[in-house]
């Protein structure tokens, strides 16, 4: 029962998905049910990857037959999962673009982040990134097909989900601790907690590759492990460690890296 309930806490926490009434008390809360909850991330992402898929499949279907229909799909699906996530994680990516895009000091890049306006560096970083993703998935229909588009969709925001995991694993907090809203949930994570966040990524991609075998999956999953791997190098030698915003901006980079790595592969 434990695991559904962090489970459900996680959805809670990153997701507009509403955990209320009698099922918010059965689930119950606490700071150690919310940190545990961070080895559902990639859970969370079956989620939204699964109903941002079925939104791109179903708009493919209704949409009129013309090669115009497969943008459209692509720009609302985006939509709905940054409305699903209420922009979560594209506000970390903002964030971390501003705090890390000068060259100032690692005291002042923590001060920038925690800003609740956008600088240059965050609204350029945010505009490239949805852009990016809107023209990635476009290809990968030209490429292989809507079908096979909405699998990859699902694949993606489960493994770029994965990806943050690894940071809480390696990498200390940092901040204004006192303040921050990540602390209590990216404090730290098990080792069972990280084996749990890896089960939902492999059932997820054991599903994505029974579903579509003709796929590229391993350069999928290289681009979005390079996602991590430079936001990780950046995270460590400019913080000396991460702030919530950097998990957002790991799994946004991660994101895109899949699908380009989709591409590439094609």
């Amino acid at each position: 029962m434990s695991f559904i309930r962090h489970f459900l806490i996680a959805i809670q926490f990153f997701t507009r998905i509403p955990i209320d009434g009698r099922l918010a008390d059965w689930v119950g809360f606490s700071p150690a049910m919310l940190r545990d909850s961070a080895a559902h991330f990639p859970g969370v992402g079956w989620v939204v990857g699964g109903l941002t898929a079925l939104v791109f499949w179903g708009l493919v279907h209704v949409l009129p037959v013309q090669p115009a229909a497969y943008w459209v799909a692509a720009v609302l699906s985006t939509a709905f999962s940054v409305w699903l996530t209420g922009a979560f994680h594209e506000d970390g990516l903002a964030d971390t673009a501003d705090g890390l895009g000068g060259a100032v000091s690692r005291e002042r890049a923590l001060d920038i982040m925690k800003d609740s306006r956008i600088g240059s560096y965050g609204a350029i970083a945010l505009v490239l990134a949805l852009i990016a993703k809107v023209l990635l998935l476009g290809l990968l229909v030209q490429a292989s097909g809507a079908q096979q588009v909405a699998w990859a969709l699902f694949a993606a925001h489960v493994s770029s989900r994965l990806m943050p995991l690894f940071v809480i694993r390696t990498l200390p907090h940092v901040g204004d601790t006192a303040r921050s809203k990540s602390k209590p949930l990216a404090e730290s994570i098990s080792t069972a907690g990280l084996l749990a966040g890896l089960a939902w990524w492999a059932a997820a991609m054991a599903l994505a590759g029974w579903m579509a075998p003709g796929m590229p999956w391993l350069p999928a999953v290289m681009g979005a492990l390079v996602g991590l791997a430079w936001m990780w190098r950046l995270l460590q030698r400019r913080l000396q460690g991460f702030t919530g915003d950097g998990l957002g901006a790991t799994q946004q980079l991660s994101e895109l890296l899949f699908y380009l790595g989709l591409a590439l592969a094609l």
